[in-house]
């Protein structure tokens, strides 16, 4: 599937989505966020993906918004930002979040302003040595949108979150790691190669577990350790009820390789 501005092939059990507007260094427009919901509900509702793979075409991973697309044509002044949050950032980062399959995210350069937080909403990121993550909102006096307030300061901790969004400095790809708001740093040369292995892994896996696991850990940002152990209960019912757990107890006792059907 190709949609111009999004990229849709689906090989292995993985779905690759790629952002496809290298000249604007993959900055959104509001046709591009409706073709990526598509490509995303695609690959959800297919039942031969078991795991999404997002990056970016050319220099660049994401710019954010191409700021071109909220401009009045007729005043020649900027509109205001709440439609297309409200339309498009706001429903994107929940779809992300909630897709009951692993989504993972190669920074293959500059993830700027809502970029950097839609690659931080994916489940596992991993950026290319070359990449930067940069909370540019501040530059144009606006605040961190796309889930940037709620997800940065849960993964850096308050003081890093506040520096990052006051002074929208660039943070390169191995502090990003370091500091743990990303999974890993690699070198640009395997940057595709090693997050193909990642996501074709994933889709190899009880889906159905990975699913269950990435809706309990974002449950436990909100819960205390009470309602966090029902949570737990109630999913590892659910596992417990799978082909998938028969399937990894049989073969632990048999002692071969298990043949998982994500479901």
């Amino acid at each position: 599937m190709s949609q111009n501005s999004i990229l849709l092939e689906i090989n292995h059990g993985v779905a690759e989505i790629t952002l496809n507007r290298p000249d604007k260094l993959n900055s959104f427009t509001r046709a591009m966020h409706a073709r990526l919901r598509e490509a995303l509900a695609a690959a959800r509702t297919d039942p031969s993906v078991r795991a999404i793979l997002l990056t970016g075409a050319g220099r660049g991973f994401c710019a954010g918004q191409d700021l071109a697309d909220v401009v009045d044509p007729a005043t020649g002044k900027p509109g205001k930002v709440n439609k297309t949050l409200a339309e498009d950032y706001n429903p994107l980062i929940h779809m992300l979040q909630e897709i009951p399959i692993p989504v993972v995210c190669a920074v293959n350069g500059v993830a700027a302003g809502a970029g950097a937080n839609i690659a931080l909403a994916c489940d596992i990121v991993v950026a290319a040595r070359s990449a930067s993550f940069i909370q540019a909102f501040v530059k144009i006096g606006l605040v961190p949108d796309a889930g940037g307030s709620y997800v940065l300061p849960r993964l850096i901790g308050l003081a890093r979150a506040k520096a990052l969004a006051m002074l929208g400095d660039k943070l390169d790809a191995e502090t990003a790691e370091r500091w743990g708001l990303i999974w890993r740093c690699v070198d640009d040369a395997v940057l595709l190669a090693e997050a193909r292995k990642l996501a074709q892994h994933l889709a190899t896996q009880p889906t159905k577990a990975l699913g269950l696991i990435k809706q309990a850990l974002h449950a436990s940002l909100g819960n205390d350790l009470a309602a966090q152990l029902a949570v737990e209960l109630d999913h590892q019912s659910q596992c417990a009820d799978s082909h998938d757990y028969q399937e990894g107890v049989g073969a632990f006792l048999e002692k071969r390789k298990p043949a998982f059907k994500g479901h």
